[in-house]
């Protein structure tokens, strides 16, 4: 049994170019899909906003009214030199982070990129690489350029995978001797449940959602392929992988329906990490097409492409387990997340903001993947805890954030001596960002706080360094 985990592992921290970088319209940066998406109340609001019509979209290019802070971030565009040494301070030797694809091209239609985005990820990326950390750089993080949602359908438009893929070849070329792994879709299973997001898709405008939402997945899967194809011919030893979400279940009760349910839970959350470890659909996946009437226009070419191209490593975001019965929809057609009473765990402990604590899980969904995928290579992209922090005597008295780290550290540890080939831990976040869903700040998952509210009033200091990764090495 190891006590230490392998010198080689990637200790790092993750973080989305939308949600820290700021600098939305400088530097000829074009509008992506989340420059749109506004804060939200929780305390005045009952739902977060799905952006299902377009009116919903543009409201944000006119308004004035709502906060949008994806905009601002926190400023790290500005800041990531005294940033970066912060996170060299902690120990990392890794970062996660993307690269906003409307920096690149603008509209997603340019015939050349602009160059003023290419200049500050090389300034980055040498930044990374001068304080000892290697960069892992997602290509697409929920930053499609939104001129490609609201003209052309976003990924249910064949025509996109081209957009994307010159996108990634002008990245790929360019710091090919800066980046040695590349995560080419972030969460790409989050399609199944958020279809602006993940897919670009304004929901009010596909007579039938379902067939534009897995034909748009298909699309991705294909773009997937021809990157990883793509980066093996610019630089044959760049690694390139991609993420999935985990969402390991529980059966309810060992009825054999609930235990039923959980297996295709699985089935149905890994059927896209299926197609791009092992090149092609999954018998259980062909026979949902078939008994749900999707047809989806898949040609010889694709197969081939998928087939051909597959990833190198599978890259993960974990945060809880969910518990499943017969009775509950199918994952494909509802993901019941562990936030109301009938797909809570009542063993297990539950965040204000009713995410569930489940370090074991890590272990279990570990286990699960090493058995599917035999023993291929994996990467923990994304493990954290949103609270409320406050500041005591200029300090963060974070206990819950170093014992929720430790205990999944400790399980992570436990699954490698499995044998399962975990080849790094990227937790979220290094440093205090913008929430994804409900674009909120008081939601804190950095070990580094940034001095900055909801509405993006603060100094934006980060001199209050949290003890989080600290602690645990003590």
């Amino acid at each position: 049994m190891m006590k230490e985990f392998p010198k080689d592992f990637l200790w790092g921290g993750a973080v989305a170019a939308n949600q820290f970088e700021g600098a939305w319209n400088i530097d000829g940066k074009g509008i992506s899909q989340d420059d749109v998406v506004p804060y939200v109340d929780l305390k005045k609001a009952t739902d977060i906003p799905l952006f299902d019509s377009r009116a919903m979209i543009e409201k944000g290019l006119t308004d004035t009214a709502e906060i949008y802070p994806k905009r601002f971030g926190i400023d790290f565009y500005h800041t990531y030199q005294e940033d970066i040494k912060l996170f060299r301070e902690l120990g990392m030797n890794s970062f996660r982070t993307s690269i906003a694809w409307t920096r690149i091209f603008p509209t997603g239609e340019e015939e050349t990129p602009n160059e003023a985005g290419l200049a500050f990820y090389d300034a980055l990326f040498d930044e990374c690489l001068k304080n000892g950390l290697e960069p892992i750089v997602t290509l697409s993080h929920y930053e499609m350029p939104l001129n490609l949602i609201l003209h052309h359908g976003g990924w249910s438009n064949r025509k996109t995978i081209d957009a994307f893929v010159k996108f990634s070849e002008t990245v790929l070329r360019r710091y090919q001797d800066k980046v040695k792994y590349w995560i080419i879709f972030n969460q790409i299973n989050s399609g199944l449940t958020d279809a602006y997001l993940s897919l670009g898709l304004i929901k009010d405008e596909h007579p039938n959602i379902e067939q534009s939402k897995f034909q748009s997945l298909h699309h991705q899967l294909v773009a997937n392929a021809k990157v990883v194809k793509l980066g093996k011919e610019i630089n044959p030893s760049m690694q390139m992988g991609s993420m999935n979400y985990d969402m390991t279940a529980y059966p309810a009760t060992p009825k054999p329906e609930d235990v039923l349910g959980t297996i295709e839970n699985d089935d149905a959350q890994l059927y896209l990490s299926d197609v791009m470890i092992f090149g092609e659909y999954s018998k259980t996946m062909q026979r949902y097409f078939a008994e749900h009437d999707l047809a989806l226009e898949i040609t010889d070419e694709d197969r081939e492409v998928l087939q051909k191209n597959t990833i190198d490593f599978l890259a993960i975001s974990y945060y809880l387990t969910t518990v499943r019965s017969s009775e509950m929809p199918n994952i494909l057609d509802q993901i019941a997340w562990n936030m109301n009473e009938t797909s809570r765990n009542p063993y297990l402990e539950t965040s204000e903001w009713g995410w569930q604590i489940d370090p074991v899980g890590l272990r279990i969904a570990l286990r699960k993947l090493n058995l599917r995928y035999r023993n291929f290579p994996i990467l923990i992209a994304e493990n954290g805890i949103g609270y409320r922090d406050q500041l005591e005597n200029g300090k963060i008295q974070d206990d819950y954030r170093i014992d929720y780290l430790r205990n999944h550290l400790n399980q992570l540890r436990e699954a490698i001596n499995d044998g399962v080939q975990v080849i790094g831990y990227q937790p979220w976040s290094p440093i205090d960002i913008i929430s994804a869903g409900t674009s909120e700040m008081e939601k804190r998952y950095g070990f580094i706080y940034v001095d900055q509210d909801n509405h993006g009033v603060g100094s934006k200091k980060t001199d209050q360094k949290r003890q989080a990764l600290i602690g645990i090495k003590k």
